[in-house]
């Protein structure tokens, strides 16, 4: 996208059509120029901005995305930190951006590994569109880029094929099983799952981060298990955050139907249960922020830094080490997966309150 003209996709913006990474793009390119480089907006088009986002200096507590103050030209972040809203002018933003910008590291892509029944591994970011292999009755086919998929001929099974996908560190991917059920992995994650479905049940093994849209059958439910926990569903859309190293605590939050959890708790939309231990804690919250990675975003809401980090370092393959205290140091926001590292830790450096320092793939987070 070397060759994008801002003015044309400042347009794009206005009239919604800008994919993610022209949003990514938009973005660094701000953060790169002064205030009187920036294209003139008509006085219309500043009033649709305008218009669009009328909370975006006002005292409602909510997640406000940074990347469209970009077009405003004015206040272009707005995050909480310790409870109190902080608007951060570009000014400060252009300014960290620019001490991380000679280190940038890309953020992450589409790749994942297959490994077939008989340990065959396929590195899907190098296969070619089509038919890979047939594993059982089920044909294994790359779809699109990011995308696969196996289509199970209408004989069953005589034997159950199991075939493993893992994302590595700054990789996703998404997989169609044999019966519709559609999967998103998130970075450092894998799925164990049959090619064709057979008996009483259909289960699958999570280990990190999936969003599942699954394929509705009341009469073979669908269980996902991830170590000691299991969650059980006809058809519904869910995501699951089964990360090791999130202190113990594993994450599903449903955003339609129904699910059972650990065979004894019952979800209903807008809950997220947290499970540590089998101690399950339901509280009702905006669904759709779970799945922003998903959909080519990073959304946090009273994020300590950690957790934060933790997730930065997944997507952008990074070791990240502490240096000093990080007590109270929670943000709110939205920032796309697509925007390299520079920009993603500018917007919370600007805050004044964190810093960083980059080395290579290493990360030190600094009061």
């Amino acid at each position: 996208m070397q060759d994008q003209d801002p003015h044309i996709l400042f347009e794009k913006y206005l009239a919604g059509n800008c994919t993610e990474q022209e949003k990514a793009w938009l973005e660094s390119w701000y953060l790169e120029y002064k205030e009187q480089n920036l294209p003139n907006l008509t006085s219309a088009q500043f009033q649709e901005i305008e218009n669009s986002h009328p909370k975006v200096l006002g005292a409602s507590p909510r997640v406000v995305s940074f990347w469209p103050r970009i077009a405003a030209a004015a206040a272009v972040l707005l995050l909480v930190l310790g409870g109190a809203w902080l608007v951060v002018r570009k000014s400060n933003l252009a300014t960290v951006a620019e001490q991380h910008i000679s280190r940038d590291i890309k953020p992450g892509n589409n790749k994942a590994i297959l490994t077939l029944a008989n340990g065959q591994k396929i590195i899907l970011n190098n296969a070619k569109i089509g038919q890979m292999a047939t594993q059982g009755n089920a044909a294994v086919a790359k779809i699109a880029e990011g995308q696969l998929a196996y289509n199970a001929s209408t004989t069953m099974a005589l034997a159950e094929v199991l075939n493993k996908i893992e994302t590595p560190r700054g990789g996703q991917y998404q997989v169609v099983l044999a019966d519709g059920t559609k999967v998103w992995l998130n970075a450092a994650s894998s799925l164990i799952f049959p090619t064709a479905f057979t008996g009483k049940q259909r289960r699958v093994e999570l280990h990190g981060e999936g969003y599942f849209e699954v394929a509705k059958n009341k009469n073979m439910p669908f269980i996902v298990s991830s170590d000691e926990q299991q969650v059980e569903v006809l058809g519904t859309h869910f995501n699951i955050s089964a990360y090791k190293d999130d202190n113990g605590v594993f994450k599903t939050t449903l955003l339609e139907g129904s699910v059972r959890l650990n065979n004894k708790v019952m979800m209903v939309p807008g809950d997220e249960a947290d499970n540590t231990n089998n101690n399950i804690k339901l509280k009702q919250v905006d669904a759709e922020n779970s799945i922003a990675w998903k959909n080519g975003k990073f959304t946090f809401q009273n994020e300590d830094i950690q957790s934060l980090m933790r997730k930065i370092a997944r997507w952008y393959d990074v070791q990240v080490v502490y240096s000093g205290s990080m007590m109270h140091k929670n943000f709110s926001g939205s920032v796309s997966r697509f925007a390299n590292i520079a920009t993603m830790l500018g917007v919370l450096e600007s805050t004044n309150t964190i810093h960083f320092k980059i080395e290579g793939r290493r990360i030190t987070v600094m009061p």
